[in-house]
């Protein structure tokens, strides 16, 4: 339970971090997007070191799906607990996307209509993206454990910009980012192909990868 609890909890400030900065960095940008994804991706990248650091230890600190699939393909998360995980990750991100909405006063049950992100440049990115997340982890793991928190923040502050989908690489955020309509959502008939993009490229992920780091 404390596991879960850790996923559910790291998972809803990651959207925190998400949904609040977009739509901070939107109000006070005075209509300039790039000042709005800088603050976006500096916000999240914070996080993300945060809530490694503080809640590795107990769970993981996987905050995704397509993370929690990955480390159940090497035999490093028992089958067992990758539902009851990727539950916990839903349930929280959901849930940092209401709380988002209560802190900016905006309407808690929304569909995100106005953020169109589909088409084969994204769907690549994506996979791109959650490929190179993968590799940061896994290699960081390898080389340095200790600083894999750094190197996923750095990671996806730099992927914000270097992506051409912002680099979601996490299926839960994407799901529940299409319940906010707000800079950082994403309209509801976009998040399927992106799901399926992801944990498509967990597979290959996983072959590469081990094949790159494992002795």
């Amino acid at each position: 339970m404390r596991q879960l609890a850790a996923e559910a909890l790291g998972t809803a400030l990651l959207l925190i971090s998400v949904i609040g900065s977009g739509v901070m960095g939107a109000e006070l940008s005075g209509g300039n997007i790039a000042i709005a994804l800088l603050a976006n991706a500096i916000a999240t990248g914070c996080m993300l070191y945060v809530i490694i650091t503080t809640l590795g230890p107990i769970s993981g600190a996987h905050f995704n799906p397509a993370v929690s699939l990955a480390f159940a393909l090497r035999g490093e998360l028992p089958w067992a607990r990758v539902p009851g995980f990727v539950l916990a990750q839903i349930i929280g991100a959901v849930l940092g996307v209401w709380a988002t909405h209560v802190m900016f006063d905006l309407p808690v049950l929304q569909w995100s209509m106005t953020m169109h992100r589909t088409g084969v440049a994204q769907w690549f990115s994506e996979g791109v993206a959650t490929f190179g997340l993968l590799f940061v982890i896994f290699g960081g793991l390898k080389a340095r454990a200790e600083a894999v928190p750094t190197l996923v923040a750095l990671y996806i502050t730099g992927a914000y910009w270097f992506t051409s989908s912002t680099s979601f690489a996490n299926p839960a955020v994407t799901l529940a980012r299409g319940f906010s309509d707000t800079f950082a959502g994403i309209n509801p008939g976009h998040i399927p192909a992106f799901i399926v993009v992801q944990l498509l490229t967990v597979l290959v992920a996983h072959v590469v990868l081990r094949a790159l780091f494992e002795d």
